[in-house]
């Protein structure tokens, strides 16, 4: 079981996975992405930073949720996402994040990573993510690939083929919504707005 929890992206656990994070993306792309996140982006409105613990109280990933500017005001973007091998915690992570941007109103969830980072770019299209137009500073980058997920339609899942040079996605779930696979525990400040409340399985 994971409880996700709204904490301050200064905090020690946030900046722990902050380094696993950086580290890895270094290793897989080249850069640690420390460029494209700016803390005080996740502590105004409608804006997020959660990290998951394990059973144990160990921190075992995060993830941030911001507001892209007009005219995509209705769309949040999905910022610092890690989950620690073998943690099982991004899944969680995920839905939580989706969640709240549905609780502050948003439509849309949109993000970006590298071409070369194939398990993230899977793992998205697994949670129901399709490839969409670079957006603002990822905008005629070859090396970037942006994903969306459209919050008002059911999760559908697709496979993922890359040949390095183009995406491939294809429904993998026969056109059905997917069933959620699990419910939620939440440790959230008062004044943020949720939509349930419970326990993973």
């Amino acid at each position: 079981m994971f409880t996700i929890a709204a904490v301050d992206p200064d905090a020690p656990d946030a900046r722990a996975l902050f380094a696993e994070l950086g580290a890895a993306l270094a290793a897989i792309t080249g850069s640690d992405g420390t460029a494209s996140f700016d803390a005080a982006d996740v502590r105004g409105p409608r804006s997020c930073f959660f990290v998951a613990y394990a059973a144990d109280g160990s921190p075992a990933g995060c993830g941030a949720l911001r507001p892209l500017a007009p005219p995509d005001g209705g769309v949040a973007e999905l910022k610092r996402m890690y989950a620690r091998p073998g943690s099982g915690a991004g899944a969680h992570l995920l839905a939580a994040l989706e969640r709240q941007a549905q609780a502050f109103g948003y439509r849309a969830v949109w993000l970006e990573t590298r071409r070369v980072n194939e398990r993230a770019v899977a793992f998205y299209a697994r949670h129901g993510y399709a490839v969409i137009p670079n957006y603002g500073k990822y905008a005629g980058r070859r090396e970037a690939v942006c994903l969306g997920r459209d919050l008002r339609a059911p999760a559908r899942s697709h496979s993922y083929i890359s040949n390095r040079k183009t995406l491939h996605f294809a429904r993998t779930d026969g056109g059905k919504p997917c069933a959620p696979a699990f419910r939620f525990s939440y440790k959230m400040p008062p004044s943020t707005p949720f939509l349930t409340k419970g326990k993973t399985k």
